[in-house]
C-alpha cells in the first residue's frame, strides 16, 4: 500500500497538467451524462462524484500523505463535483444554459485544485499566495453550498428532512472553512464548537425557510447568504481581524438578502 501510494505521488507531469486534465476529464464525464441520457442520472452523479474524489486526490498527493489534512482538502472539490452535477439537471434541457454550466464546471474545479494545493502547500511552510486562497475558497463554499441546498430544497422534501440534510452538508463544509485559517494539525476544541454550531443555525435556518412560500432559488439563496454570513464572521474572528466595519459588511449583505427573501414570497397564497 505504501508502495503504492509513493509510486502515485511521483511527478511524471506537473501538478497544474494534473489539475487540468483532471478537470479537463470531469467535464467530460458531466457532458457524457447528458449526452448518453442515462436512465439514473443522479447514480451517474454519484459515480462522476467519487471519480473526483479519486481523482482530486490523485492531483493533489505529491505534497501530502494520507491522513485528517488530505481527507479534508478533498471536500471541497467533491462537494463542488456534485453540487454542480445534481445543478446541472434541474436546469433547462437546452445546450444554450448547459454548456456554460459545463465551462463553468471545469474552469471553478481547476481553480479550486489550484487553492486546495495552496493549503497543502501552507500547511508546511509560509506561502504569500495563502490570503488569496482563502478567499477563493471562502467564495467557492458558498457557491458550492448554493448548488447544494438548491437540490435539497427542489426535491419539496419534508421540512425536517431539509433540517438534516443542511446540517449534514455544512458540517464538512463549514469545518473545511474554518480549518484553512490557520491550517491547524489538529483540530481544536473551539473550531468544533463553531462547526457544530454554525452547522445547527443553517440546519435551523432550513427549517424555518422551509415554511416559508419561496421559490427554491430563493430558499437556495437565503440558505447560501446565511452561510456567508456566519462562515465569514468566524472566519474572521479566527484570523484576528473581525472589527466592526466587518460585522457591519457582513450584516449589511444578510439586510438585503432578508428584504428580497419578503418581497419575493408569496404570502397570497
Amino acid at each position: 500500500m505504501v508502495k503504492f501510494w509513493n509510486e502515485l505521488k511521483r511527478p511524471q507531469i506537473s501538478k497544474r497538467q494534473k489539475f487540468a486534465l483532471s478537470a479537463t476529464l470531469l467535464s467530460v464525464g458531466l457532458l457524457a451524462i447528458q449526452v448518453l441520457g442515462f436512465s439514473n442520472r443522479y447514480q451517474a452523479i454519484g459515480i462522476l462524484t467519487l471519480v473526483a474524489l479519486l481523482l482530486s486526490a490523485w492531483s493533489l498527493s505529491e505534497d501530502l500523505t494520507i491522513g485528517w489534512w488530505f481527507l479534508n482538502i478533498l471536500v471541497l472539490p467533491t462537494f463542488f463535483t456534485a453540487g454542480i452535477g445534481l445543478f446541472y439537471f434541474l436546469t433547462p434541457a437546452v445546450w444554450l444554459t448547459r454548456v456554460p454550466i459545463i465551462l463553468l464546471f471545469g474552469l471553478g474545479l481547476y481553480v479550486l485544485l489550484l487553492t486546495e494545493n495552496i493549503f497543502a502547500v501552507a500547511a508546511i511552510r509560509t506561502i504569500q499566495l495563502l490570503r488569496s486562497a482563502q478567499a477563493v475558497g471562502f467564495l467557492l463554499t458558498v457557491v458550492t453550498a448554493f448548488f447544494l441546498y438548491d437540490t435539497i430544497l427542489s426535491f419539496r422534501l419534508d421540512p425536517w428532512l431539509n433540517l438534516l440534510l443542511v446540517g449534514v452538508i455544512s458540517f464538512p463544509l463549514i469545518l473545511h472553512g474554518l480549518w484553512y485559517i490557520n491550517l491547524e494539525e489538529k483540530i481544536s476544541r473551539q473550531i468544533w464548537f463553531y462547526v457544530f454550531s454554525l452547522s445547527l443555525v443553517l440546519a435551523e435556518t432550513a427549517l424555518i425557510l422551509s415554511f416559508w412560500p419561496l421559490t427554491v432559488a430563493v430558499g437556495s439563496l437565503g440558505l447560501s447568504t446565511a452561510l456567508y454570513m456566519v462562515l465569514g464572521l468566524v472566519q474572521h474572528r479566527l484570523s484576528e481581524r473581525l472589527f466592526k466595519r466587518t460585522i457591519n459588511e457582513y450584516l449589511g449583505v444578510g439586510i438585503v438578502v432578508l428584504i428580497i427573501v419578503f418581497l419575493t414570497s408569496r404570502w397570497g397564497g
